[in-house]
């Protein structure tokens, strides 16, 4: 889900804007390809969320004076250290996020809402 409309990155010659499923998916992306995380898990909460983007992807995004903060509910891997996994993500979502969008990452959140079997996942 994100919290912010269009976000805009000045250039000399012209602008570049970033849409909010952008953000989304980098963060997505980048967290599933960490070692250990086994899925995302929508986001918790009530019936206000059917209308918000991001939910079922298990990531929350924020954007404040051009700086964002990303919220990831996921599931990680039985056996894993969930500590070192954790810092795993935060280390490939942030810079990712930096080295895309050029955008200042304040803090990535991971919300551990399960663990599970890769192998039982995948059938």
């Amino acid at each position: 889900m994100v919290e912010s409309v269009n976000e805009t990155v000045e250039a000399t010659h012209g602008k570049t804007t970033i849409a909010p499923d952008v953000l989304l998916t980098i963060a997505r992306l980048s967290a599933l390809g960490t070692p250990g995380v086994v899925r995302t898990s929508p986001l918790p909460g009530g019936a206000d969320r059917i209308f918000k983007r991001g939910v079922e992807d298990g990531v929350h995004i924020a954007v404040r004076d051009q700086a964002v903060l990303v919220d990831l509910y996921l599931v990680l891997e039985l056996g894993r250290n969930l500590r070192e996994v954790s810092r795993g993500i935060q280390s490939a979502v942030r810079r990712a996020i930096e080295e895309m969008v050029g955008m200042d990452v304040v803090a990535v959140n991971v919300h551990v809402e399960n663990i599970g079997d890769p192998e039982q996942e995948a059938q």
